[in-house]
């Protein structure tokens, strides 16, 4: 009876809470999500503050420890020219995350707009918006992406650009799924009272789709983006493995990997190639986990 009890108390008070808290609440029980969520932040704190605190530069070369194991001097040992794999993992960090933020960002961005404007109008725009996004979501992503980056490659970018050029690439690629989903919401959404309301105090179409339909679809939008960081991380790290993303000197987790490609390190230096393949593997578990719970907590019909 006592257990019964308290399960009533708790749906009252989730009744009283809005939303958002209504999600955290939900989050906080899952306890996956919550791993997710914990590693997840520290490997962003690495990245950010791990090439702060650390004793090397990312360009620092130690010619007395060239190909060195793992030692009390550099951690994780050193690269073919000498230089701290730590330091570079963590710094590769700031790039891979940072390419799969931006390009999600800017997929955020195209999708959820071009989504409600097509939901809300529906009709001949909402047709023409559609096939647009069916011819997106037609071409081949990797492949014309490989053309894209070799393009790239015969105009020699240079590096320090490059990074901005693949998050853009990946960004414009990425929005068509989002669209649908958002599109799909507001074609619910505004059948609803508030919409209804909304007309009759002659409102704009502006201020009705960004001020009342988009903000009803951020659940949506939210879980999307956590998921699309983890694929844009992959995507980069696809590219950089390839020779065709992020180029050297710059570190990536993807061209760092890359060295696994001769034998010789494969068998005999793994200290150069497992530390960014484990990052990028643990990062995207944690992304996924995080987005899975994010999905459940804003589930509206998820049973309490």
């Amino acid at each position: 009876m006592e257990i019964v009890r308290e399960n009533r108390i708790e749906q009252k008070k989730e009744k009283i809470l809005g939303p958002w808290q209504l999600a955290w609440i939900r989050l906080k029980r899952n306890r996956l999500a919550m791993v997710g969520l914990y590693v997840l932040i520290f490997m962003v704190s690495i990245s950010i503050l791990g090439p702060i605190i650390s004793p090397y530069k990312m360009e620092t070369i130690d010619l007395a420890n060239i190909s060195a194991p793992p030692s009390i001097a550099h951690p994780l040992g050193t690269d073919e020219v000498g230089r701290d794999i730590l330091t570079r993992v963590m710094y590769a960090g700031r790039i891979s995350l940072s390419v799969g933020i931006v390009a999600v960002f800017i997929s955020v961005v195209i999708g959820s707009m071009i989504g409600a404007v097509s939901g809300y109008y529906s009709g001949i725009i909402d047709a023409i918006i559609m096939r647009i996004v069916d011819i997106f979501m037609c071409f081949p992503f990797l492949p014309l992406l490989l053309m894209i980056a070799a393009v790239m490659s015969d105009y020699k970018i240079n590096p320090d650009y490059r990074i901005y050029v693949v998050m853009l690439i990946i960004g414009i690629l990425s929005w068509p799924g989002l669209a649908r989903i958002i599109r799909g919401q507001i074609l619910s959404l505004r059948e609803q009272e508030f919409i209804q309301a909304a007309e009759a105090l002659g409102l704009r179409d502006r201020r009705k789709i960004f001020r009342h339909l988009l903000p009803n679809t951020f659940g949506s939008i939210i879980v999307s983006s956590t998921l699309g960081v983890g694929n844009a991380i992959l995507t980069e790290s696809v590219l950089s493995f390839l020779g065709l993303g992020v180029t050297p000197p710059t570190p990536s987790w993807g061209n760092m990997v890359n060295a696994v490609t001769d034998a010789y390190v494969f068998q005999f230096h793994p200290w150069r190639w497992m530390p960014p393949g484990i990052c990028i593997f643990i990062t995207v578990m944690a992304i996924n986990l995080l987005g899975d719970g994010l999905r459940d907590a804003f589930d509206s019909k998820l049973k309490r």
